[in-house]
């Protein structure tokens, strides 16, 4: 079924991947959590939520395309539905309502995954404003990651301040990222999730967190969120969220294809530069994500930590198949995830390491010209200053084909980008 002979692999070597893959990216069973907590989801909804839908993809890439990549919830469109989508409506909009526009994202997803417009919307997008998106997400993340490990904090005079470094939080988020970054210096596979389990023992022992029940049977407490189409479509309209729809697909957009491309070619398994069963690896992501809105998640992407995998030989779905089967395990310890959540000091240092790794695409940005230039830093500036990920893609959007007239180059610009443009500065004057 998977071909193992002819991909020069053997089963052994894929389980081994498989378990590599799991524990470079099991943080996500824990962070994701503790993001949308905040937006008022409960923790053990989320908990089951993030593990279903990464099961649901990964099968799917297991299982129809046969590659080594695992989905799951990814890091930056979390943090975009609770901190800008739910919080950012202050108290216009709850969770629920949130939801429907990551099931209706999830729908469109599929519709474009099945056509050629995909693969347009990829091409049209210019290359600098693809990095200058992941590069600020990776600020956005990594602010959010001192925030909420308080060592930095709200300032009247100057928005943000340095926090105080002799508290408990505070200081245990240092020893928490000091750790994290030594195990990642040292390349040590699953530095992060090492780096949580290190400093919870630490929390442990000095008081900060208290484990009472280890292992549950796995439940979602609030069922079903979304399941109507038609209702979903409905708040989307009523409550104007266009724009955060387009985001949500923009950003899994780019996210998925880079990681497929990248992964793939790291695998040796790109042909004549272009990807074998491509329509159907970029289901995978569209699946996860209509059935993580269901049950409680923000949309899934595919998961850079998936290279890890490859690097230890991982060439085939079987890899992909052994990441499922250990976040099906991983399902039976929800009251342990529950209560490391309560902890913002042992998930914090994850963020901000998340966002080091996402920030280094400003290396490929064109910093000479200044046409190309300046968008792409208006997106990287605006998306932690206005906690928006959605406000600062659309300043990007505007800004770029009005620099290109002006110098000129109209002509330059795919014509997707004018609409782009049109929309979003639509929805930043008149429905913001």
């Amino acid at each position: 079924m998977f071909r193992l002979k002819e991909y020069n692999t053997n089963a052994k070597t894929e389980l081994t991947a498989g378990m590599t893959t799991f524990l470079a990216m099991v943080y996500i069973i824990v962070v994701n959590p503790k993001i949308l907590h905040d937006a008022g989801v409960p923790v053990d909804q989320v908990f089951m939520a993030t593990i279903i839908s990464a099961v649901v993809g990964t099968l799917w890439m297991a299982l129809c395309a046969n590659y080594p990549i695992a989905i799951a919830p990814g890091m930056g469109l979390n943090a975009f539905f609770t901190y800008s989508v739910v919080l950012g409506s202050n108290g216009k909009m709850d969770y629920m309502t949130a939801f429907s526009s990551v099931f209706v994202a999830g729908i469109v997803f599929i519709i474009l995954s099945l056509t050629p417009l995909r693969a347009k919307l990829i091409t049209a997008i210019p290359e600098n404003i693809k990095r200058s998106i992941t590069a600020g997400i990776g600020l956005f993340i990594a602010f959010l990651g001192l925030k909420s490990g308080e060592v930095i904090v709200k300032s009247d005079s100057t928005l943000v301040a340095l926090g105080d470094l002799s508290s408990a939080n505070a200081l245990l988020t240092l020893v928490g990222l000091a750790i994290t970054v030594i195990l990642m210096v040292r390349n040590i596979q699953g530095s992060l999730f090492i780096g949580m389990v290190i400093t919870g023992i630490i929390a442990i022992v000095t008081g900060q967190l208290k484990i009472h029940h280890v292992v549950a049977l796995p439940h979602l407490p609030k069922g079903i969120l979304v399941w109507n189409p038609i209702e979903a479509f409905s708040n989307v309209i009523h409550y104007g969220l266009y724009g955060v729809v387009f985001s949500f697909i923009l950003v899994t957009l780019f996210d998925t294809t880079g990681t497929l491309v990248g992964v793939m070619k790291q695998a040796g398994l790109m042909k004549n530069n272009e990807l074998p069963r491509a329509r159907k690896a970029l289901l995978a992501d569209s699946l996860g994500t209509i059935v993580g809105s269901m049950f409680g998640t923000s949309p899934t992407t595919a998961f850079v930590e998936s290279s890890a995998g490859v690097a230890a030989g991982g060439r085939t779905g079987l890899t992909s198949l052994t990441v499922a089967v250990f976040f099906i395990i991983a399902s039976f310890f929800g009251p342990l995830v529950t209560a490391v959540s309560g902890v913002s000091a042992i998930t914090s240092p994850a963020l901000v390491i998340v966002g080091t790794l996402m920030i280094s695409s400003v290396k490929d940005i064109d910093w000479h010209s200044f046409d190309e230039a300046f968008p792409a830093f208006l997106i990287i500036l605006i998306m932690p200053l206005t906690s928006s990920i959605s406000t600062g893609i659309a300043f990007g959007f505007i800004s770029y084909p009005i620099l290109k007239i002006v110098k000129g180059e109209a002509k330059k610009v795919h014509p997707l980008l004018y609409l782009f443009a049109i929309l979003f500065a639509i929805q930043l004057i008149f429905l913001q």
